[in-house]
């Protein structure tokens, strides 16, 4: 089953490879995008930022902040027979239902934001354009800011692809139990396992 998986996910990688900035940025220009910096995807109870290690690494090296003041553990996931919650990848940290990072209108870290952030509200799916929900959809996007979204949703996909095969590849399964109340986590990244006991990252 992870074999297959892995197999897919190379054969998905091999086909981003071949995808076209030029045909991608033309459907971008269609579609149309003008950022209105209203700060709503920063924003509310459904604000959820998934992030990788390397770009969590980049966000500590702009801010000087730890592990966990970057990141916390989504709360997807299940329970293992010790009552340790595992869970996989990282999401930004929130502070008052929005990213910490969203700080007096403006994001704080703008030079360093995931590529989540800096290609919404675009992204790829099996290979298609998507998009999320922004009121900024069908604004006019000059066509060099076409050609960098493109470009940037390309190195997007193939990166989350890369950190889904490390992420699989490097899992190990658990023995399912009963829910634990010590607070301690185990997430499952491209780096494989790292443990937090007691609001304290371990590893």
């Amino acid at each position: 089953m992870r074999e297959d998986r892995i197999a897919g996910l190379k054969e998905a990688f091999l086909a981003a490879k071949k995808l076209s900035p030029t045909k991608l940025a033309a459907r971008i220009q269609r579609i149309g995008f003008h950022c209105l910096k209203c700060g709503e995807c920063c924003r509310g109870e459904d604000n959820s930022v998934v992030v990788f290690p390397l770009e969590i690494r980049r966000i500590q090296i702009a801010t000087g902040l730890e592990w966990l003041d970057v990141v916390s553990p989504p709360n997807e996931g299940e329970w293992d027979k010790d009552g340790c919650f595992h869970t996989l990848e990282w999401r930004l940290k929130k502070e008052g239902g929005s990213c910490r990072f969203y700080q007096n209108g403006r994001c704080s870290v703008h030079r360093a934001r995931p590529m989540l952030c800096s290609t919404y509200p675009f992204y790829l799916d099996r290979s298609e354009l998507m998009c999320s929900e922004c009121r900024g959809l069908g604004g006019r996007i000059e066509s060099d800011e076409a050609d960098r979204m493109a470009e940037q949703l390309i190195m997007r996909y193939l990166f989350e692809i890369q950190e889904a095969i490390a992420l699989l590849e490097r899992y190990r399964d658990f023995e399912r139990g009963e829910a634990g109340k010590d607070g301690r986590y185990i997430v499952h990244d491209s780096e494989g396992e790292h443990r937090i006991v007691g609001g304290e990252l371990l590893g």
